[in-house]
């Protein structure tokens, strides 16, 4: 959750923290009309006026500035005002106007986070005068981490709530040092030979931020690195240790006991795809054939079955371990016994026969007989 800080008086409203901290920050007017103003130090920081935090400490070094700075946009610049008029405006009726604009923002090494501002006629006279001393900044910040999330505004004032802060004469330095050239300058000759040399060795354009070199410069020892690990080398061997590995790699002969052809290895894949479908064939029989004579498989459903061995040769065997074999189609209702009735004697003959024989006076040979 993001709350917002506003370096010079301290509130607070729902979700959103008021924090205030002002910085004595004023360099000279350059010739573009800017001045450099400082917004942070160059550590994690808290105010020093007494209010209370919801974190222990507002969070601040390069890599987050680089993502506060990556978020600023310079076509649409920020408002200085006086006191954080433009804050309270609505509650007080006063008019708010402008001390100046931000146009951009960057991060020194060991001094912190700056903004380079285009200040009024009457701001900087004030300024000259004395009148007002201190910068306040105004930013968002992660209320779980305390990391400056996003710089919003800015004011002039003379109620500072961080104290330590560099010296007027340190600003100079900082900001004839880090300015954008005089338009009579030319730009060539401002850019840093040592920068200009790296935009060209890594193919990007002279117009490349610091920020974006610093990233591709980063992603090609990256890549460098990688390329040494993959190849086996020591991370000091240089471009022509990297070729000659890759070279060697190319026209060596693969170990015939590590690799084979690609066309025999196929061969062998269809090999043995057709031994497992003969091997499953085996099994299928060797499951079915039995299930069909004891009855847990009815004829019917020979095909049904046929087809689930092949799809799932496990789910088939379960089948039939669960199945009953049906009596009716393994044996006869009577037992292999003559049905009631029709048992026979020792001569051969059924009851009712012996009965007929008795009626007619006939032998069981002679009915024999007879019946043939």
């Amino acid at each position: 959750m993001a709350a917002l800080a506003v370096c010079s008086a301290a509130s607070a409203a729902g979700s959103a923290a008021v924090a205030a901290c002002s910085f004595s920050a004023v360099g000279p007017r350059e010739a573009n009309g800017r001045v450099l103003l400082q917004l942070t130090p160059a550590q994690d920081f808290s105010p020093s006026d007494g209010r209370q935090m919801d974190v222990p400490a507002w969070r601040i070094n390069a890599a987050i500035a680089s993502r506060v700075i990556t978020r600023f946009s310079s076509t649409q610049p920020l408002v200085i005002d006086y006191e954080h008029q433009t804050l309270h405006k609505e509650t007080n009726g006063q008019p708010a106007p402008a001390a100046g604009w931000i146009h951009g923002l960057r991060w020194i090494d060991g001094q912190g986070l700056f903004a380079e501002a285009e200040l009024t006629a009457k701001a900087q006279q004030q300024i000259d005068d004395g009148e007002y001393r201190y910068f306040s900044p105004v930013f968002l910040y992660d209320q779980h981490s305390g990391e400056v999330l996003q710089m919003t505004m800015g004011a002039l004032t003379n109620n500072p709530a961080i104290h330590g802060m560099q010296a007027l004469n340190t600003m100079q330095a900082a900001a004839s040092a880090q300015f954008s050239a005089s338009p009579k300058t030319n730009p060539e000759e401002s850019m840093n030979p040592l920068l200009k040399a790296m935009l060209a060795a890594l193919g990007l354009p002279e117009a490349t931020t610091e920020q974006a070199a610093l990233t591709a410069l980063n992603d090609t020892v990256a890549v460098a690195a990688a390329a040494r690990e993959g190849l086996k080398l020591k991370p000091e061997d240089k471009a022509t240790a990297v070729t000659a590995a890759c070279s060697a790699m190319q026209n060596s002969t693969p170990d015939p006991a590590k690799f084979v052809p690609l066309d025999m290895l196929t061969d062998v894949q269809t090999q043995l795809a057709a031994l497992t479908a003969r091997q499953l064939d085996t099994d299928i029989d060797a499951a079915i054939v039995p299930a069909l004579a004891d009855g847990r498989l009815l004829p019917s459903q020979e095909a049904w079955a046929r087809e689930l061995g092949k799809a799932n040769m496990a789910a088939l065997t379960g089948y039939l371990k669960t199945a009953q074999p049906i009596a009716a189609l393994t044996a006869t209702q009577t037992g292999g016994k003559a049905p009631k009735g029709q048992q026979t004697g020792a001569n051969g003959l059924s009851a009712a026969e012996q009965a007929v024989c008795s009626a007619m006076g006939l032998t069981p040979e002679a009915y024999a007989a007879t019946e043939a």
